[in-house]
């Protein structure tokens, strides 16, 4: 149209004019390139509101992958595919004024935590990683990490940009992406409009082999340890070299339980150090605080060990960094909404909406005590070189 307008100019139509149309139409290309430039929330790009349906698994990398194009803080890493051939990826999330780059953060890391040689840094980060949907049936967690994303990508976002001047935070939304989409496929089948609350209705019955296991039916949080899986091989490559602080793994339980979190169920593993264990009660008490505020109900120590090394929880704990299982009411059973034995109704969003609030407390958590938390990580493999607990290297 401008170039239309300085072609039909006339000697009526002074070259002022023409100036303004222009200005007008650059202006309208700023804004629209901005807006563009930001990242949107989940339900804008979705085109509907987390909880109301479940998001199949493409959906969430397409989001992932807006959000990194939107942010020059948030970097998109493909580390591998499932069985299947979905894409496993995660989101490193950093501060926008933060210069080192991705790569420059995690030698540094490695570096200061003795795991690798090389010039100490100046600076340093507490790294935190969410992992999500481990068993793809329990699902709200997904969704619970879309809605992360953007509170860490949203610059407006004051508590945030805070956080992320001393932590570095790592995002997996979906560790199981094959068991994901066979819940959400039978869900979308089966699944009422609106959604049924009867768990005796068709949406809340999931048959055989369900969502919780990956293509061969095998259950991931089992094999952090053994390898024997293709999704869990290619994971283990990327968090050992990146050996985070804190790690967390993200669950569901029956749909009549409150939610867990820190600290675990004793007894404790003889090698679980003492930081750990003082930080399981840290981290349990700045959650408590948010869920005392909003009347959410929780418990802690009851049960959810720390003692078979090949969950989400233990792999990281044997490895220095404070590990936990986080666990929501949900499950396949309640689907997008359940009438609880409470006769209460217990809906995803209010699933999605618990996970998402324990991912800022751990990151709010990490922010706190960065110093403390890098420096007893760094003397968990001192330790190990100085004086051996035992004849084994791992």
């Amino acid at each position: 149209q401008a170039e239309d307008g300085i072609r039909d100019r006339s000697p009526s139509r002074g070259l002022g004019d023409v100036y303004k149309r222009q200005f007008v139409y650059i202006t309208l290309a700023l804004i629209t390139h901005l807006h563009s430039a930001f990242p949107l929330s989940p339900n804008e790009f979705l085109g509907y509101e987390l909880g109301d349906r479940f998001t199949y698994h493409h959906k969430v990398v397409e989001y992932f992958k807006q959000v990194a194009s939107s942010s020059n803080s948030v970097h998109v890493i493909q580390y591998g595919e499932t069985y299947e051939g979905r894409p496993l990826i995660v989101a490193i999330i950093t501060h926008p004024d933060n210069n080192l780059s991705v790569e420059e953060i995690r030698k540094n890391h490695m570096i200061s935590s003795g795991l690798q040689e090389g010039e100490e840094p100046e600076n340093d980060f507490a790294l935190v990683w969410l992992s999500y949907s481990v068993h793809g049936n329990e699902s709200s967690s997904t969704e619970a990490a879309m809605e992360s994303l953007y509170s860490f990508a949203n610059t407006s976002n004051e508590n945030t940009m805070e956080w992320l001047k001393r932590t570095v935070l790592i995002i997996d939304p979906c560790m199981n992406p094959d068991g994901r989409d066979r819940y959400v496929q039978f869900y979308t089948m089966t699944g009422t409009n609106p959604p049924s609350s009867d768990v005796s209705t068709r949406e809340h019955e999931e048959p055989w082999p369900g969502g919780r296991t990956n293509h061969y039916h095998f259950d991931l949080n089992r094999d952090w340890t053994w390898l024997t899986q293709k999704e869990t091989s290619q994971r283990m490559k990327l968090y050992n070299s990146w050996m985070p602080h804190i790690h967390v793994d993200y669950h569901e339980q029956n749909f009549n339980e409150p939610y867990y979190f820190a600290p675990a169920a004793k007894p404790y593993h003889l090698q679980i150090t003492s930081w750990q264990r003082e930080f399981q009660k840290i981290i349990g008490k700045n959650h408590s605080r948010y869920f005392d505020n909003s009347n959410w109900l929780y418990f802690t120590k009851e049960h959810f060990d720390l003692l078979y090394p090949g969950y989400g929880d233990t792999y990281p704990i044997y490895n220095g960094a404070i590990g936990m299982t986080y666990e929501k009411a949900g499950g396949a059973a309640a689907g997008i909404a359940t009438v609880t034995a409470d006769v209460d109704t217990l809906t995803l969003r209010s699933r999605l909406n618990h996970h998402h609030t324990t991912g800022l407390s751990t990151v709010e958590s990490a922010y706190k005590h960065k110093d403390r938390i890098i420096k007893e990580f760094k003397y968990f493999f001192d330790k190990v070189v100085e004086n051996p607990i035992s004849k084994y290297k791992t």
